[in-house]
């Protein structure tokens, strides 16, 4: 059985990422069991995929509402610049805050899209006043109440 090599992956590699991805938890042994290799080339393949950024981490998922953080909000921000050195300071301000759980350029209406957990609309509004609209170039906001989460954080279909 040929080890691939750099960043290509071979059709064990991807069973391995699939099997990953559904159940993070495995351990080798079952892992190797369910993608039809030995342990120890799953352990080999498996470090190997990690070593090279396939794999960026593992960790359990945890429901907002059980640490108090029922509250999700998508934020639109528009910056007063678009230079390079405003999008830096921006998203150098944005990087520490610990109520930004993904913040992504964007085309189109914002420069920015946040998406906020926090407590409540009270929390948020906190939030808002303090922090957000004293960010580095920030010139505008719209907020977007997350009334349901119909999907979150899907599986990459691959």
């Amino acid at each position: 059985m040929e080890e691939s090599s750099g960043l290509e992956l071979d059709r064990i590699d991807m069973r391995l990422l699939r099997t990953l991805q559904t159940d993070g938890r495995l351990t080798n042994a079952e892992l190797a069991s369910r993608v039809g290799v030995s342990p120890a080339t799953c352990h080999r393949r498996t470090q190997r995929l990690f070593e090279e950024g396939h794999v960026t981490g593992v960790r359990a998922a945890i429901a907002p509402s059980s640490v108090g953080l029922g509250a999700l909000v998508m934020v639109g921000v528009v910056l007063d610049r678009s230079t390079p050195e405003s999008f830096a300071a921006f998203e150098a301000a944005i990087l520490p805050m610990k109520e930004v759980l993904d913040c992504n350029l964007v085309a189109g209406d914002f420069d920015y899209l946040l998406k906020i957990r926090v407590r409540d609309m009270t929390d948020f509004n906190t939030l808002h006043g303090q922090k957000l609209i004293a960010l580095p170039g920030v010139r505008q906001t719209r907020t977007f109440f997350v009334m349901k989460e119909v999907k979150e954080n899907g599986p990459l279909d691959f």
